[in-house]
């Protein structure tokens, strides 16, 4: 929100409503309601004056209703714009035309005019994307569990709140009858999603994932506490979600039941639910709290969005597209992305948010920068820099992540005793909007010339709070950050004492460290418009011809002889569409693209250069070429699994992709009567530690292709977990509706294959009946999972991580999901993570977008840590130059002595040539040795004593 907020093109209007669209696709003209917030947002200071003395109470419907506020308000701390509104609603003034004017009198900024009225705006567009995130779960659904009848019943996101150290009860969980904190809780699962009854079949994809998550962070906060789950299936469309799941079950002894709820009572102070055990027992249990996990809707105003757009909506309300085009509406150059596109995840919906860029700047790129502002910084604050260092420690609640845990006011006690700080103060959160323009004025107010947060990881926000510096005048190399949320409340949540200990050491030592950073200089690189997409399958293609259709040329290097990839084996989708028609125009396309040159049987020789001047040695044949491009994006795709443990023989026992090919070609044979698939064979701990997500949509898919051939076929399909997530969910129910029987195993009996006299037999435990069955199928299928292509030498000169599996690693699953920590390389696909051709498609433009965005640009300014070398001390050794693992140290003639230099834009401030220096002439930016050496020292109290008193004897 910060970073949208300050960028000079982006204007962003809140309390805000489209009420018509008229014109055609590239030139739409949309008629704005801009609402009163009856205060002028460019005069508030958000001093909360105005809030101390407001008389009318209303609820808090940020807080789910939890707690009251004032008709004057901030919806959080980190809202933006960071200024008050007034809820005309609950106003006295306003709404109940009452003399009160009490706000009035106590603004100093004079911001508040109750005479505002609607803004009416009309605003030209060439393309629109409806983001409209996600409606509220219908109370009659969470009525039938109890839910607003009885006490102590929450659903997920009042417990989401209570948690929140800036919601209602400051982080504490507690019971709504007592004000108790409950000691045994009840998780219900697809409260409103998997429910046939409400109309509402399809899974809303994160329920299970928010769950496992509120209850780690409810037994870490109430170790005593005892969490029960009522389970279906246990559904996450993240990779990773597995191994947080079974090691929190393991951790923190969760008891997992497969079964549904029956009926819900509230008795002597206890909610009492009805179930049904695996073993077909009536069992009743109390809880304290019952939490009811609530899926996804589509916002309450859906059919009415959908008639002013001139959109449709699916069966269930959500915006339609298809799977082959995933975010295009049913109109042109509007475009859905997140929740109003369908149930799912923080990463995907920021990954098609990415990809609704691509589309648009495809549309958009003969007018690219006819309106746009170059951001710009005021000329740096000599004075205040060459001083004597001033520094300021701003420590973060970062809500409960930190103070949850950490106590930050003895902390910015402790911090006001250091060396050198002038001023101390904690925040809420540091990096939301009004604490960042705090930072410049406190700056500005206190010449402090050297800045320490104490606050998360520096991954995801150092770059926010050096331009905050660069804003107030200040250079950003003099910042420091103390990570004490990954390094001391997370790590050490069971020992706040030491949490607090720790952090006071890390702060200490950041203190110690900025007293004697050093300024930095920005790099002005150039940058080669053109892209290399390593890959040629469906990501691949998709990228490539995005790349192209955005202006940009493209070199597109596939070692195969054709192009298509894995999507080359899918003969149809479980939606209906033809892959291979949409392959074949879609390589088509790529062929015929002018900006797009295609290498078949290709291999990639060696990769060197930094973002934006990159250098690629393609070979094929005998031949070899070099190409310079701007940036890179590997799409170099996975494959099947072949799990060694099921004799795999092409006959009697095949994959899915087998068995597709034999339905598609008609060969399956008039003596198959009888078929078993084995779902995760290979996967989920056994071989494979992770699911690959499209395993069950795979079975589901050739059982109902059988189904629809000959209805007389047994399809059995043996099971962990049916992980139909999102819409997929109905072809779950039409499956059963057309006979395709699911038998579910326990992880610890997995089905047995035996092959006895030319006959196969399946035996399998069933979790429903309690006991082995033994299937005699004519067929065994199994549904194996996926892996990446391990042909792949260029990735060790990228420097590219690769996770614990093998898949490619994004620098941040959430902010970056596309990027590598690598700057100007990108991954998609399958060499990413296993995913459906949907998400692959949309995983593909979102890297166009991301490396467009980029190549855009005929130079950009780096503020990278780079390493700098001092030519005087240098002797010209070259064990720099031989460590270091990005190339990005040359070795060149000054005066007729070797010496090295450094290539600034390809180094990533590593440090192993400054660590390895015989005779220290490397020094990285941002980590002066005189600055680490006084870090380390910090780390011993008595070195800290003896500054203070060095200190205390100069004044």
């Amino acid at each position: 929100m910060v970073e949208a907020w300050r960028s000079p093109n982006i204007e962003i209007l809140t309390l805000t409503e489209v009420t018509k669209v008229k014109g055609k696709p590239g030139n739409f003209q949309v008629t704005l309601k801009i609402n009163p917030r009856y205060i002028a947002p460019e005069k508030c200071r958000a001093c909360g004056k105005c809030l101390e003395f407001c008389q009318a109470i209303t609820i808090d419907w940020f807080n789910a209703f939890l707690s009251f506020t004032k008709a004057i308000h901030l919806d959080f701390p980190q809202s933006v714009p960071h200024s008050y509104y007034i809820d005309k609603n609950a106003c006295l003034k306003l709404s109940q035309k009452q003399p009160c004017e009490m706000c009035l009198s106590v603004c100093d900024s004079k911001a508040i005019d109750f005479n505002q009225k609607p803004i009416i705006k009309n605003i030209e567009v060439g393309a629109i994307i409806l983001a409209l995130g996600v409606g509220e779960q219908p109370f009659e659904i969470l009525e039938k569990y109890g839910y607003g009848k009885y006490k102590d019943i929450l659903c997920s996101t009042e417990v989401e709140r209570l948690l929140c150290i800036s919601g209602p009860t400051e982080g504490e969980l507690v019971r709504e009858s007592d004000f108790k904190v409950p000691q045994k809780i009840a998780f219900l699962q697809c409260i409103g999603s998997r429910d046939l009854r409400n109309n509402r079949i399809y899974c809303s994809s994160i329920c299970c994932a928010v769950s496992i998550k509120q209850a780690i962070l409810i037994k870490e906060h109430y170790p005593s506490s005892e969490i029960t789950f009522f389970y279906i299936d246990v559904r996450s469309p993240v990779k990773e979600f597995d191994k947080v799941f079974e090691e929190a079950v393991k951790k923190y002894n969760f008891r997992i039941l497969r079964t549904r709820p029956g009926k819900i009572y509230r008795k002597n102070g206890k909610i009492y639910i009805h179930y049904i055990d695996e073993e077909g027992k009536l069992k009743i249990e109390n809880f304290d709290v019952v939490v009811l996990s609530i899926g996804l809707s589509p916002p309450e105003n859906a059919q009415k969005i959908a008639k002013i757009f001139r959109i449709e909506l699916n069966e269930f309300g959500f915006a339609k597209t298809e799977s082959l085009n995933p975010l295009k509406t049913s109109r042109s150059r509007i475009y859905a992305i997140g929740v109003f596109q369908g149930p799912k995840d923080i990463h995907e919906s920021v990954i098609q948010a990415s990809a609704a860029a691509a589309h648009v700047s495809q549309l958009l790129k003969e007018v690219r920068f006819s309106s746009t502002i170059e951001k710009s910084f005021p000329p740096e604050d000599k004075e205040l820099i060459n001083g004597d260092p001033r520094i300021g420690v701003f420590i973060c609640h970062c809500g409960s992540n930190i103070a949850g845990v950490i106590d930050v006011e003895t902390l910015r006690d402790y911090a006001k005793t250091l060396p050198n700080v002038a001023l101390s103060e904690t925040s809420m959160f540091t990096c939301s909007e009004d604490f960042l323009n705090k930072i410049r004025e406190k700056i500005k107010e206190h010449k402090l010339n050297r800045i320490v947060i104490a606050a998360c990881t520096p991954r995801t926000h150092e770059y926010i709070f050096k331009n905050t510096l660069r804003e107030a005048g200040l250079n950003p190399g003099f910042f420091e950050m103390a990570n004490i949320r990954e390094q001391c409340s997370w790590i050490h949540s069971d020992n706040p004492e030491k949490a607090t200990e720790k952090a006071k050491d890390l702060i200490r030592m950041a203190v110690a460290k900025a007293q004697n950073l050093k300024p930095v200089k920005p790099q002005n690189i150039s940058i080669t418009p053109s892209a290399l997409i390593i890959g040629g399958g469906v990501a691949g293609l998709n990228a490539a011809l995005s790349v192209a259709e955005q202006g940009f040329r493209v070199y597109l290097v596939e070692k195969e002889k054709e192009l298509g990839g894995q999507l080359r084996k899918i003969k149809f989708l479980i939606s209906g569409e033809d892959p291979q028609k949409y392959l074949k125009d879609l390589i088509t396309k790529v062929k015929n693209h002018p900006n797009i040159k295609v290498y078949t049987e290709a291999q990639i020789k060696n990769i060197s250069g930094y973002a934006g001047n990159y250098k690629t040695l393609i070979k094929t044949d005998n031949l070899l070429e070099l190409v310079n491009h701007g940036a890179i994006i590997i799409a170099t795709g996975g494959k099947e699994y072949r799990p060694s443990k099921y004799k795999i023989d092409g006959k009697k026992i095949i994959t899915q992709l087998d068995l597709e090919k034999k339905i598609f070609e008609n060969s399956l044979g008039k003596d198959i009567k009888k078929i078993v698939m084995i779902q995760c064979a290979g996967s989920r701990g056994d071989e494979l530690e992770y699911c690959s997500k499209i395993c069950c949509l795979q079975a589901l898919k050739n059982a109902l292709q059988i189904k629809k051939l000959n209805q007389e076929i047994d399809v059995y399909i043996l099971y962990r977990d049916i992980r139909a997530y999102g819409f997929y969910e109905k072809y779950y129910l039409e499956a059963r509706r057309k006979g395709v029987k699911f038998i579910r195993f326990p992880e610890n009996k997995r089905p047995k294959i035996i092959e006895k006299n030319k006959k196969l037999k399946v035996k399998v435990y069933d979790n429903i009946l309690c006991k082995e069955l033994e299937l005699y199928p004519d067929l065994v299928v199994l549904s194996v999972g996926v892996i990446p292509h391990k042909e792949r030498d260029f990735i060790n000169l990228l420097g590219i991580p690769i996770d614990e599996d093998g898949f490619l690693k994004e620098a941040h699953i959430k902010i970056r999901p596309v990027e590598t920590p690598i700057d100007g390389v990108f991954i998609c696909g399958l060499a990413h993570k296993p995913q459906p051709l949907s998400e692959v498609i949309t995983e593909a433009k979102a890297c166009a977008a991301k490396a467009c965005a980029l190549l855009a640009k005929t130079s950009m300014e780096i503020l990278s840590i780079t390493a700098e070398v001092d030519i005087d001390k240098c002797i010209g050794c070259s064990i720099c130059k031989n460590l270091c693992p990005f190339l990005a140290i040359e070795m060149v003639k000054f005066d007729k002595k070797k010496k090295a230099q450094v290539i600034k834009a390809l180094c990533k401030g590593c440090g192993i040539c400054a660590s390895h220096c015989p005779v220290f002439a490397i020094e990285i930016d941002g980590f002066p040795i005189s600055a680490l050496l006084n870090q380390i020292r910090a780390f011993k109290v008595d070195f800290l004593e003896e500054q203070i008193k060095e200190v205390k004897g100069a004044s």
